[in-house]
């Protein structure tokens, strides 16, 4: 039975955008799985190259800070297996596939930054009641690399940051650079001074700006986590766009939510004043959202007339 013969009937019809925009998705993966494999391998060999000096030397300050950096590559690692679960198919259970794997991803990096903020806190206030002098060249030595390390990891998520597992990467990548200058800052003024504060100071520095940085990844993660419209995407102008359009009459029931950290979806109830043509009309539709929103996944249901609507699922 047609919108034709009956007014209250409707169509509901669902269009994925392919062609060059899905292939350009599967180059940004790969693009992605690239840079989180040569970080992680990067940064687990400079672990393991701190962790021998620090034992080596009797040093707590290069330990803690392979530590710190510990934490940034099992990060990288579980940005990695998000992008590796993105590949997998669709289930007849999982009918997204596992893209939204990356959101936890993006999450749980979000966690391990307060947790590496955590451990430098009580370390540093620890030492302000047992000053651990910093032993000399070589830890600044060791220190100076990492700075280098880390800055080159950073620049390997420089590019497509709107991706929240790459903004997340180089921004832990960065901040791992400042942590290690500040290794190198507070050794070379306590091997000159003799002041041991200098050491925990800085480090509870480090924690501010830690926290500081790191606290819109951490909104926009959980926003993500519990469905939340995408940061990118403006709502109203999307209804309004929609709304725009020649025989539409109304926009209702409309739900913006990421598939994963760089796909988004929509559904929506949209009412015309014509019937003809509503699959091209969808198409259209679908085009739009793509084009100007960046709208990937699009599920519309097409009503004809007026008819008594249940109430809003939001307030448009």
């Amino acid at each position: 039975m047609s919108d034709k013969d009956h007014d209250h009937d409707h169509d509901h019809s669902h269009h994925h955008s392919h062609g060059t925009g899905h292939h350009h998705h599967h180059e940004i993966n790969a693009h992605n799985s690239r840079s989180f494999s040569i970080g992680i391998i990067i940064n687990l060999a400079f672990i393991f190259v701190e962790i021998g000096y620090g034992l080596a030397s009797g040093s707590l300050s290069l330990i803690a800070d392979a530590g710190h950096n510990l934490s940034d590559v099992l990060g990288l690692a579980l940005s990695l297996a998000a992008l590796l679960a993105e590949k997998l198919r669709p289930t007849a259970r999982f009918t997204y596939g596992y893209r939204s794997s990356s959101i936890l991803a993006a999450l749980f990096n979000a966690l391990f930054l307060f947790v590496a903020c955590g451990a430098i806190g009580w370390e540093a206030i620890r030492r302000f009641s047992d000053p651990v002098a910093v032993p000399g060249g070589t830890i600044m030595i060791v220190a100076g690399i990492g700075i280098i390390i880390n800055f080159a990891t950073a620049l390997l998520f420089k590019d497509g940051q709107e991706e929240l597992n790459r903004h997340a990467a180089f921004l832990h990548m960065l901040l791992d650079a400042l942590v290690s200058a500040v290794v190198v800052l507070s050794g070379l003024i306590i091997k000159l001074t003799g002041w041991h504060w200098i050491d925990p100071t800085l480090s509870l520095g480090i924690v501010v700006v830690l926290l500081w940085s790191s606290w819109g990844l951490v909104v926009r993660s959980f926003s993500l986590a519990l469905n939340g419209v995408p940061p990118s995407i403006d709502l109203d102008a999307v209804i309004a766009r929609l709304r725009s359009l020649p025989d539409v009459t109304d926009v209702h029931h409309i739900h913006v939510w990421p598939v994963s950290t760089s796909e988004t979806a929509m559904t929506a109830h949209i009412v015309k004043s014509q019937i003809e043509n509503n699959d091209g009309f969808i198409d259209q539709v679908s085009d739009i959202l793509k084009k100007e929103f960046n709208i990937g996944h699009v599920t519309l249901q097409i009503e004809h007339g007026s008819r008594h609507h249940e109430p809003l699922c939001m307030p448009v």
